[in-house]
């Protein structure tokens, strides 16, 4: 493989050499099919990387192009990067290959090729410990210290909505005067305003938020909808 071996940040080998006359009208095709500009960019791109960086050398025309070059190339991929980012090239490549069969009456060489397997990647999470930590690095007065504890509030709500969620937070806004004023906090009792107490010296309403119901037709959060001193 002629491929480089980094996954670095350095740009990818792009110059397709002979092989670029055949991605142009690809290119074309793709246009005229009405295909949006990034989707022509990352079709193209794919294409050209392969002829550019994972042909070997000799070959004269995609033509001679076979399996067993799109197989190298994939596990070369494989070993670099995400099994997702690896299927989508390999996609991209199919799409071309396709095409370039009926166009010039070539065989496929990807044809009888599965795409790679993507697996599911695991994202990590914070930990309860982590979480109270970090709460507790937030936890103040000061304008900086409310919005920071606002922010992880509502990013650390169920996401499966407010119902099961026993408080609300209002995100920072402006109060009168030119008064910041961080999240409000009130908890669910029942009836259908609550009222709240802000940081500081402020007092509000909450109601349920509107604009966002949940299929059963009940509002999902809420928001301040009065503010006073």
């Amino acid at each position: 493989m002629t491929a480089p071996r980094a996954r670095s940040r350095q740009p990818k080998q792009l110059d397709a050499g002979i092989f670029q006359a055949e991605i142009n009208s690809f290119a074309l095709r793709l246009a005229a099919e009405g295909k949006a500009a990034k989707t022509i960019r990352t079709y193209t791109e794919a294409v050209q990387w392969f002829a550019a960086a994972g042909l070997q050398a000799g070959r004269g025309g995609w033509e001679q192009v076979t399996s067993g070059d799109i197989q190298q190339w994939m596990a070369w991929l494989l070993g670099r990067y995400s099994t997702a980012y690896a299927s989508n090239q390999y996609r991209a490549l199919q799409q071309f290959f396709k095409w370039l069969a009926v166009e010039d009456l070539l065989p496929d060489p990807m044809a009888g090729l599965a795409p790679p397997r993507v697996t599911d990647k695991l994202v990590p999470v914070f930990t309860a410990g982590e979480l109270t930590r970090l709460e507790r690095a937030c936890a103040g007065r000061s304008f900086a210290q409310r919005r920071d504890t606002a922010v992880i509030a509502v990013l650390t709500r169920p996401a499966s909505g407010c119902p099961n969620w026993p408080a609300c937070s209002a995100v920072t806004s402006t109060c009168g005067g030119g008064r910041s004023r961080s999240a409000a906090r009130a908890t669910r009792t029942g009836s259908s305003r609550s009222a709240t107490r802000l940081p500081g010296a402020w007092t509000g309403t909450c109601a349920p938020a509107r604009g966002t119901p949940t299929p059963g037709g009940r509002s999902c959060g809420w928001e301040l909808i009065t503010a006073s001193r």
